[in-house]
């Protein structure tokens, strides 16, 4: 069985993929295209966000006894992303490339840490904290929130 949280490891990959899409039309003032590509970014990072928020997290402090510490850091640095995606949504409607790669930088900077915090210490902690039985529900779960 795959490890549960390479699931949200990939999904990482592919909300890297819609960013650099957005930035490279906003870029070049391509704004159909940049708010499309935007579009699909922010959903990806909303679903991601929501299924570690209403599935991982809490499956992990239940099996852990600890709703503190590394999932109520996560969650804090979700909602700063949220407002800096609120922001680039404004630049765009805006179409304005410089505010928008202004706040593409500063969330980019954030989502590279944040991601690495959560691959190299929140998800194996997941990984040997969740029981068999309680990560393969979730691997589903999780696989059904971010389609």
């Amino acid at each position: 069985m795959p490890r549960l949280t390479q699931i949200l490891e990939d999904h990482h990959s592919r909300c890297d993929d819609s960013f650099a899409a957005a930035e490279a039309a906003v870029q070049g003032k391509r704004w159909q295209e940049a708010t499309a590509h935007y579009q699909a970014f922010h959903a990806g990072m909303e679903s991601h966000f929501s299924a570690e928020e209403t599935l991982l997290f809490p499956t992990f402090e239940s099996a852990t006894g600890e709703s503190g510490g590394p999932t109520q850091v996560m969650r804090g640095e979700h909602t700063q992303m949220r407002a800096l995606l609120a922001a680039m949504a404004e630049a765009i409607e805006a179409r304005d490339a410089d505010e928008y790669a202004g706040q593409a930088e500063t969330l980019l900077i954030m989502m590279q840490q944040h991601n690495l915090k959560e691959e190299n210490i929140l998800y194996p902690m997941c990984d040997s904290a969740i029981p068999p039985a309680d990560g393969q529900r979730l691997m589903n779960e999780i696989q059904q929130a971010l389609r």
